[in-house]
This record gives structure tokens, sequence and C-alpha cells, in this order.
């Protein structure tokens, strides 16, 4: 009984973690918004600059 009862706290313990990282990248995210997939599409998301994205590369 005592290992189900530490694997059901480790499971809970590592669910609760992972939400705690991703609400902490996700802050991180909104306070730097060129850095990261949440990033807008047009703000610094590829390497072209002012023109098209499906441009090729002069």
């Amino acid at each position: 009984m005592g290992i189900y009862l530490t694997t059901i706290a480790i499971i809970f313990t590592v669910m609760l973690a992972g939400i705690v990282v991703d609400r902490l990248y996700r802050l991180f995210a909104m306070k730097h918004p060129k850095l990261g997939p949440f990033r807008k599409q047009g703000c610094g998301s590829c390497s072209c600059h002012g023109g098209s994205c499906d441009a090729p590369p002069r």
C-alpha cells in the first residue's frame, strides 16, 4: 500500500511541476515576445526583414 501511495504522490508532483513550468514559460514569453513559439507571425519569426517570407533570399 505504501508503494501505491508513493507512486500516486510522485505522479501528482510531476504533473504539478509541469503545470508550474508551463505557466512560468508563458510569463517569460509574454515579457519577451521575440523568443519562443508563442511569438506573433511577422515579428522576427523568420530571417526576412521587411519582405515576404516566401520570397527567395537575395
